[in-house]
């Protein structure tokens, strides 16, 4: 056979054949049991039988297996049968658009191909092929192509029949068993990958691990062996749950979902392992030594993982009681073993099941039919107001997801909650139950609003398997145990509801209560958690509450009412059924109790009636009995109507008589006001993030659906008696309404006196007193929302102030503005401004700055205006608009603070000091280091705080040693001193490090120039102070007097220059020495020996001896020899070699000078000595000679001829 590009091989023997199919049916692996045993919530689901189809031939079937991405559904069986169906899912007719995964038999294609029984049957999801074999081990790969299906690969072996086929997570490998041992792995591509022959085993079973790291052989005698991926043995696996178990035993079934679509709780186990016996182990990997042990009381012939591993389906069937013949049941669990259901299923012999791709449907092969069940998902969701709450798991995620959903804005808003067990809601706020940690048993209840917001949590010791909520009390319970929690909200309550809030607030909030306890509605309950450890032959099965009283179901069939808000048990009922979901509807009169088999059945709690022996006994079960029901909701206004889900059918019955059916698969979120609001949750949680409101469905009880027909077809006055005999608000408003549109004000009153709306009475009250009927249709049509309609009748009256007013009302600013530039008045100028401006906070909440900056402009808000201006960087336009504020403008300081925040100075100074703020000015110059500008601004205004400012700056800058930084502060800000002093320590440091001479004169220079400066600036400052005609010298005098008090503690001031005067000499001397001028070399030196506290001593008596000795002054060459010996500064060891100098020095020459009066007197300096020229290092003895205007040394007279510069200072010889 061949088609297009479609091949078909044959081989026989190896494996050489193309495979493609990934059981999606089966969800992938995970690790972990968690050691905790708590249920996640109320363990229950409903089910029910919904579609057959026939085989033809009453061929039997063998084998289903249902595709998860295409939704294609192949099943085997005798004589070689193999068909794949599909169902097709309608969601367009709108009568179908409400249910969940509506499906009619699509097509049905035979695949002929097997002569023999076919056996195995399983899908490559992943490249959406089928992979089939039969009793004679023939192996097929079959491929859809253009609609019709195709051999594409074929293997036979010809020794063995293959008992299991299972392709690994990514679709990339199968492995093969047949029931000789003979296992194959092959590739996706056909290519054979290895191979191996278990020697005298006989194989039944194989599946993957989520890692493909892992195989599990599952043996004809019941053991399961571990292999890794290459085919080495690693181990058998532990088999916990045939302990004590004797006879022979076979493998049902193996699955190993593998957590594509995530896990129900961290650690979750997902390994299920099912033996005929009806014996089954759950594990949360091939080691675990803890798992899950069930027994499910059945022959068992299969199971499987639904598609997110939260429930696991075992088909099979037991021996009916007082009967011989057998029944066929599936029956579904947690991964923690707990039980949701049994299923019963009608024919002689299931063989197989399969779930579909979305958990909401599960096949079942029985005989030569197949039989679809519809699964009902017990959900974590709630709603409150107008909000869908919904809780999913994501695979990236260990916890629970929940989603708040404003179905009226189409917003939401997202969670994510550790450990959550279930979700209750009532009125505004919702009750979100879980785990507190894994290693401690204890629970949270947390309060939340209708956006998630935590507002109170409750921490309780017992598991909150059930919770129930109203308007001022939570109830959790647990199977022993319920809770009672009087929670605060900020709400307004009535003054009863106040009341008894305020009684039982006075024993206290919390209380706790054992089933088996009487309570007598005293107080007398504790928050005594010993109560929920004590054990009760009657679990507690479901409760529910409202205002007035609490319900507790339990197992037996009892039903315990309580009081609330003081618990105290009133009555006890007997049932013959165990309650999964009850109801109570709004006056308290009538429980609704759907029990675990779907069945829904109603007792009404006050009536009493006589029993069979005559007496009187309170509460009567009524007469009205519904199947398969897996929703039910109380209307919140009327307690005789009730909505109920049963299968694909929602039911609305009043009075217990039933209205026609409507077709839908919603859950029911509200019932009020005669509407039904329901969420088609299925459709939702298929893509979780991304809600869509068409899934949300209103549906109209007949009553209001017949009185809007009768108001539209009839006339008012028969749908006003219709009414009259249905009462309900609803009706009534929908009347009042339909008379203002026909302005029957009469009748409308009426109606809306009837439903007790005062804002409509006072409506038509204001409509009466108008003369004109045009405005009464106008304001008709604003009250029903139809604002175009209303505007244009008031225009069309010359009302354009009317029109503008309703425009004002809505806060449609844009067309406000429109109208007002239709007209022109004065009263319209504040308008304008008020609507430009309006326009302008729209724009600007949405961050559109340019759009909002024009009307801003035409609105004058000029404190917008800034903002804008900012966000758009736009700083040319602020520095304008500052400009065109008046001085003091409130604007000013914060439009100044905007240009400090992106350290435009300038412009920031000139705005504070607008607005009168020289201090916040000053501040900015110190912030942005415009130190100058600071000085000047304070001393403009004659501020003292900037000394204080400058101190801590430099600080700063001392403490990260940036010294030279904190000198140009200083010299910046005209602090003189302040940088001399620290000019002089730097000058200091270096000397001592031995730098450079010419280095540290410079030092030294800049040091005394500074202090030049302070001098300067004193007698500035004394000379401003000073006024008269003799004010100069009398100034000059007062600043020196200053300066000699401020400058006590500080005597270098007087000698500035002596550091740089002995720096310059030592380089003079030198470089006279090595010019040849030793004479004067000599001369220079010798003044030297003034700065023995600036330069070392070693230095300069080392200098002295070197030049006397060349000027061959060897007394003064002595002298110094003599001092440099006595220095203690100097080690043994250098003072030796000194003397050894100076003793081969002084053995030649005598120790005597030829110029003795010209040295002597430079040799004894002192007090009266005469200056000394700084050119030449020579004593200045004429009258006439050059003085440094800066530094004030002198220079001879013929000498300064030579320089352009003061040769100390470096000044201009000017």
């Amino acid at each position: 056979m061949q088609q297009g590009n479609i091949a078909v091989a044959r081989a026989t023997g190896a494996f050489s054949s193309c495979w493609y199919s990934r059981l999606e049916t089966e969800p992938l692996t995970v690790e972990g049991l968690s050691s905790r045993r708590y249920p996640l919530g109320n363990p229950t689901m409903l089910f029910y039988l919904t579609k057959k189809i026939s085989i033809p031939n009453n061929v039997k079937l063998k084998c289903v297996s249902w595709n998860k991405g295409q939704g294609f559904i192949a099943c085997g069986g005798e004589d070689g049968l193999l068909k794949v169906l599909k169902l097709e899912m309608q969601t367009d007719d709108a009568k179908l658009r409400s249910l969940a995964a509506p499906s009619n038999l699509f097509m049905g294609h035979t695949l002929e191909g097997h002569s023999g029984s076919v056996q195995v049957v399983t899908w490559n999801e992943q490249y959406q092929k089928l992979t089939t074999s039969d009793e004679n081990g023939l192996i097929i790969v079959w491929m859809l192509y253009k609609g019709s299906w195709f051999e594409e690969m074929i293997n036979n072996r010809n020794k063995s029949v293959v008992r299991s086929m299972s392709w690994n997570a990514d679709g990339q490998k199968i492995c093969i068993v047949y029931e000789d041992g003979a296992v194959i792995v092959g590739s996706v591509d056909g290519n054979r990958i290895w191979g191996k022959d278990l020697k005298g085993k006989q194989l039944s079973h194989v599946t993957w691990s989520a890692d493909s790291k892992v195989l599990l052989f599952g043996m004809a005698n019941g053991e399961i062996h571990i292999y890794d991926n290459q085919g080495n043995f690693i181990m058998k696996m532990k088999l916990s749950c045939l302990v004590n178990v004797t006879g022979a035993i076979s493998i049902a079934g193996i699955h190993w979902y593998h957590g594509t679509e995530g896990y129900v709780e961290p650690d979750c186990p997902c390994l299920a392992v099912c033996f005929d016996n009806g014996r089954c182990q759950i594990m949360r990997h091939e080691n675990d030594q803890n798992p899950v042990l069930i027994d499910t009381g059945m022959y068992v012939v299969g199971i499987q993982w639904n598609h997110m591993g939260s429930v696991l389906a075992v088909a099979g069937f037991q021996k009916a009681a007082m009967q011989d013949k057998d029944v066929n049941i599936v029956q579904f669990y947690t991964p923690f073993g707990e039980h949701l259901g049994t299923l019963k299923v009608p024919g002689k012999e299931i063989s197989a099941l399969s779930w579909e791709g979305g958990g909401l449907k599960i096949a079942l092969a029985v005989d030569s039919f197949i039989y679809f069940a519809n699964i009902r998902p017990n959900y974590k969701w709630g709603y409150c107001s107008n909000t869908v709450v919904y809780a999913y798991t994501r695979p990236d995620r260990p916890e629970h997801c929940v989603v708040f959903w404003d179905i009226k804005h189409n917003e939401k808003h997202v969670k994510y909650v550790k450990g959550l067990i279930s979700i209750t809601t009532c009125g505004d706020f919702c009750i979100l139950a879980t785990k507190a940690d894994e290693n401690h048993p204890q629970f949270v209840l947390v309060l939340c609003n209708s956006i998630g917001t935590p507002l109170d949590p409750k921490y309780i010791d017992i598991v909150p398997l059930f919770v129930a909520m109203t308007k001022t009390h939570v109830i959790a319970a647990s199977k022993e145990a319920f809770y009672t929690w009087q929670y605060r909200v900020a709400k307004k309550l009535t003054a009863l509801e106040i009341n008894q809030i305020t009684r039982s607030q006075k024993e206290g909030r919390e209380r706790i209560y054992h089933v088996d306890d009487t309570p007598s509605g005293s107080m007398d309950g504790v928050l005594d958690y010993s109560k929920a450890i004590q054990g009760t032959r009657d679990p507690i099965c479901a409760i529910t509450a409202s205002d007035k009283i609490l319900i507790v179901g339990r197992e037996s069939g009892t039903i315990q009412r309580y009081s609330l808000p003081n618990v105290g048990l009133i009555q006890k009922y007997s049932l013959n059924c165990r309650g999964y979901h009850l109801s109570l509807n709004c006056n308290s009169s009538r429980l609704a109790v759907i029990d675990i088999s779907g069945v829904l059945t109603f007792f009404d709690l006050d009536a009493r009636v006589m029993d069979s022996t005559g007496q009187q006994v309170v509460g009567e079960l009524l007469k009205l009995e519904r199947r398969d029901v897996w929703d039910m909701k109380w209307a919140k206004d009327n307690p005789d109507l009730f909505a109920m889900m049963e299968k694909t059918r929602m039911y609305v019955f009043r009075n217990l008589d039933p209205e026609e059916p409507i077709q839908t698969s919603g859950y029911i979120c509200n019932f009020e006001d005669l509407e039904i609001k329901s969420v088609l949750l299925d459709e939702i949680l298929k893509d979780p993030e991304h809600p869509n409101k068409d899934y949300l469905i209103n549906f109209e009880i007949r009553s209001l659906r017949d009185s809007r027909a009768l108001v539209e077809k009839v006339g008012i006055k028969d749908a006003s008696q219709f009414i009259e005999d249905n009462p309900h608000p609803r009706l009534w408003r929908l009347l009042a309404e339909a008379a203002l549109q026909k302005l029957d004000l009469y009748t409308a009153e009426q109606a809306f006196v009837r439903c007790k709306d005062y804002q409509g009475i006072k409506f038509v009250k204001r409509l009466g007193k108008l003369q004109s009927e045009s405005m009464k249709q106008a304001e008709v049509a604003g009250y029903f929302g139809r604002f175009e309609e209303a505007e244009r009748t008031y225009l069309e009256m010359d009302r354009r102030d009317l029109a503008i007013g309703l425009r004002l009302k809505l806060g449609d600013w844009f067309r406000v503005l429109q109208l007002l530039k239709t007209g022109s008045g004065d009263a319209d100028d504040s308008l304008m401004e008020q609507a430009n401006n309006a326009i302008g906070d729209y724009f600007a909440d949405r961050q559109k700055w340019l759009n909002a900056v024009q009307y801003y402009v035409q609105g004058r808000n000029q404190e917008r205006l800034a903002e804008c201006y900012y966000m758009l960087e736009d700083y040319e336009g602020l520095e304008n608009l500052a400009i065109s504020l008046p001085e003091n403008h409130k604007l000013l300081p914060e439009i100044a603070q905007m240009f400090v925040r992106v350290g435009m100075c300038e412009q920031a100074v000139t705005a504070f000091l607008k607005c009168s703020q020289p201090k916040a000015a000053v501040d900015t110059c110190v912030h942005l280091n415009q130190w100058n500008k600071a000085v000047e601004l304070a001393q403009n205004h004659n501020m003292k705080e900037i000394g204080s400012l400058l101190a801590r700056y430099a600080s700063h800058l001392l403490e990260k040693n940036k010294t030279l930084d904190a000198i140009a502060l200083y010299r910046k800000a005209n602090y003189f001193l302040d940088a001399a002093k620290l000019m002089f320590k730097v000058a200091d440091e270096e000397a001592k490090k031995g730098s450079k001479p010419l280095r540290v004169k410079k030092l030294y220079v800049m040091s005394a120039l500074l202090i030049e400066q302070h001098h300067e600036q004193m007698k500035n400052a004394q000379r401003g102070k000073v006024k008269g005609k003799s004010s100069e010298a009398t100034s000059a005098l007062a600043g020196l007097l200053e300066e000699e008090v401020l400058s006590t503690t500080d005597r270098f001031t007087d000698n500035a220059w002596r550091g740089a005067e002995a720096y310059h000499f030592f380089i003079l001397a030198q470089r006279q020495l090595y010019e040849g001028y030793v004479d004067a070399a000599l001369k220079t030196a010798l003044h030297l020996k003034d700065y023995e506290d600036i330069i070392p001593p070693v230095e300069i008596y080392s200098l002295l001896a070197l030049c006397a000795c060349a000027s061959r002054a060897f007394g003064t060459c002595s002298k110094a020899f003599i001092k440099l010996e006595s220095l203690e500064t100097l080690s043994s060891e250098q003072k030796q070699q000194y003397e050894d100098l100076a003793l081969e020095i002084f053995t030649k020459h005598a120790p005597k000078d030829n110029r003795k009066p010209e040295l002597g007197s430079l040799m004894e300096g002192g007090e009266g000595k005469l200056p000394t020229c700084v050119a030449t290092g020579s004593p200045i003895t004429e009258d006439q000679f050059w003085m440094c205007s800066v530094c004030k040394h002198g220079v001879l007279a013929q000498e300064i001829s030579h320089y352009s510069f003061c040769p100390l200072c470096h000044s201009p010889v000017g």
